[in-house]
């Protein structure tokens, strides 16, 4: 009796051992993907453009389409290598109309959305990082994205900006857009073909992901976080008119809407122009 007590008890122990050492891998794992929160994220990598929608501005040498796919491969690589789940909106060279990027993103809870990016314009001296949000639950996505890719770019540092892109206005979870560059300068260009530096970008924005925690997810009127390691970046929004632009006669408009509009001329959603069920508005 007495050993066939003990054997039972044996077993008792050894079957909590089992659980808690399954519970402790379990949780040791989801705090490594969510940066401390009690289940895992999922990530939803959205590679701008693909199939017949090239990118960037007519007689583009460099194609966006494929310097995004890869940044975004690289980058989904990254991320799984830190234990979050990843999910890709296209994951070769096809088109995917912008409803359905949102679609696929809306379809994960707990979720973090990213759109990579490449930037373009007519002007050949226009150069840097920009890092686009729209919600309030963004900034903090944005601000840590933007910090570790800006700040590892050898360009200008275009700031973080606010604007209400298709993919950020219609996905039910922070979302950013990261401009890496700009295709039609010269030497971003020429970073932007080098396979180490596309890596780099990525190794970049996993940073920020993975560090989204820790900077104040609130506005501030400095922009700036408190007691955090990671400051909010200054941004601009770019959401709003001001009263004396709408009162511009029309005349004006007409000249302004025909005029080569913007620094970085191409929005970062050209999928826009191209779908037309898609078209802002």
């Amino acid at each position: 009796m007495i050993r066939r007590n003990s054997f039972r008890i044996g077993l008792a122990a050894a079957g909590l051992l089992t659980t808690f050492l399954a519970c402790s891998s379990y949780a040791a794992k989801s705090s490594r993907s969510s940066g401390g929160d009690s289940s895992p994220i999922t990530v939803v990598i959205d590679a701008g453009h693909g199939g017949y929608d090239r990118g960037g501005i007519p007689g583009q040498r460099v194609s966006e389409k494929d310097m995004t796919l890869d940044v975004a491969q690289r980058l989904g690589r990254a991320l799984e290598a830190s234990g979050y789940r990843v999910v890709m909106t296209r994951n070769s060279d096809v088109f995917v109309p912008l409803g359905t990027r949102c679609a696929i993103a809306n379809s994960y809870r707990n979720a973090i959305f990213v759109s990579v990016h490449f930037n373009s314009a007519t002007r050949r001296g226009a150069s840097g990082i920009e890092t686009y949000f729209y919600s309030r639950d963004s900034l903090a996505l944005a601000s840590a994205i933007h910090h570790y890719v800006a700040g590892g770019a050898p360009s200008e540092n275009r700031g973080v900006r606010r604007r209400g892109y298709y993919v950020l206005r219609r996905t039910n979870m922070p979302a950013v857009l990261v401009e890496c560059g700009f295709l039609t300068n010269p030497t971003d260009a020429a970073y932007a073909q080098n396979a180490s530096y596309r890596q780099k970008l990525a190794e970049a924005i996993a940073a920020g992901v993975r560090s989204r925690n820790s900077v104040a997810s609130s506005f501030s009127t400095t922009r700036v976080a408190t007691a955090e390691s990671i400051p909010l970046q200054p941004y601009i929004d770019q959401t709003r008119v001001t009263g004396s632009k709408k009162s511009r006669s029309k005349r004006s408009a007409r000249k302004s809407s025909r005029r080569k509009k913007k620094t970085s001329s191409k929005p970062a959603e050209i999928e826009a122009r191209v779908a037309s069920s898609d078209r802002e508005g």
